[in-house]
């Protein structure tokens, strides 16, 4: 390539500079470097108001459109929530659960059948009641990822937890998702005495073999009602950061949710729980779900 006296004059000012002929406009390339008054933002940052296919393009080319429109940018606040769940290891925590889960399980067998012969001779319906909850949110990262290949964010990992069926099966038939309330009509007679015992929890020792909840961690909601949620308490998703639990540090603290304020007060045990979680703390709050579930305080 030839250059022309113009370029050879800028060579020897700055020999790692070339000024081609062509204008940046004709190239379609926006500058890299626009002037500080121009009221232009650099182009190849992502903007809030960025089309996808625009955002695609940038991804893949390196450059921007030239349509993108230019936005204000604020300065990023200070006061960004933020929990740092304690470290402790994943493989050990588990080994626990699996190993209580299944003891539990294998002891517990009589009771949880004399249970279900309760329930299958008090009302029609079955014994068991299987819903989708909202599990461990393991995408959460301090810098989020572009593209999520989540086609719907629900929070974090969908499962289908178990419980004892302690409610009509048309509890929800024109009502949808609601929260029971004190004296609920659509509570059964024994569905009244498991959900203040908290027997009707038992089956979810299942969902811990499986590795969808541990035995001790927040209490998982159900979709719905986690959107609703986590656009009314800002900090709710900061929970999602570990496995849900059949009980855990707000439940042996606090009643059944009935608001949005019981869920918030709810939370802040949730994130306190969150960082100091270890085996040894686990296993003091398991210590101390017992005289709930005796004395019929609270509620999980």
């Amino acid at each position: 390539m030839e250059l022309n006296q113009h370029d050879i004059d800028r060579l020897e000012s700055d020999p790692t500079v070339l000024d081609f002929p062509a204008a940046a406009k004709t190239r379609g390339i926006i500058s890299r470097a626009p002037s500080l008054g121009d009221g232009v933002l650099d182009c190849e940052v992502p903007l809030p108001q960025m089309a996808e296919a625009d955002l695609f393009r940038l991804m893949a080319t390196g450059f921007a459109a030239a349509s993108v429109p230019a936005v204000d940018v604020e300065p990023a606040s200070a006061t960004h929530l933020h929990v740092i769940p304690n470290q402790r290891s994943e493989f050990a925590n588990r080994a626990v659960n699996v190993v209580i889960a299944l003891v539990s399980l294998v002891l517990l067998a009589p009771v949880m059948a004399l249970i279900g012969l309760a329930i299958k001779l008090t009302s029609a319906g079955p014994v068991f009641y299987v819903q989708t909850r909202v599990g461990i949110d393991r995408r959460r990262r301090a810098a989020t990822a572009v593209f999520d290949r989540r086609r719907n964010n629900v929070g974090g990992r969908a499962f289908r937890i178990i419980k004892f069926r302690s409610m009509r099966v048309d509890a929800e038939q024109g009502t949808g998702a609601v929260w029971a309330k004190p004296g609920d009509s659509r509570v059964t007679p024994v569905g009244d005495f498991l959900r203040k015992t908290r027997l009707d929890e038992l089956p979810q020792l299942i969902n811990v073999v499986l590795g969808d909840m541990n035995i001790v961690g927040p209490r998982p909601e159900r979709p719905s009602i986690f959107a609703e949620l986590r656009q009314n308490i800002e900090s709710y998703p900061l929970r999602q950061q570990a496995r849900p639990g059949i009980t855990g540090w707000a439940q042996i603290n606090r009643a059944y949710d009935s608001s949005i304020d019981d869920v918030r007060a709810k939370v802040e045990f949730d994130l306190e729980y969150l960082e100091r979680q270890s085996v040894l703390e686990d296993l003091k709050i398991m210590a101390r779900t017992l005289p709930v579930m005796l004395f019929k305080r609270g509620a999980c």
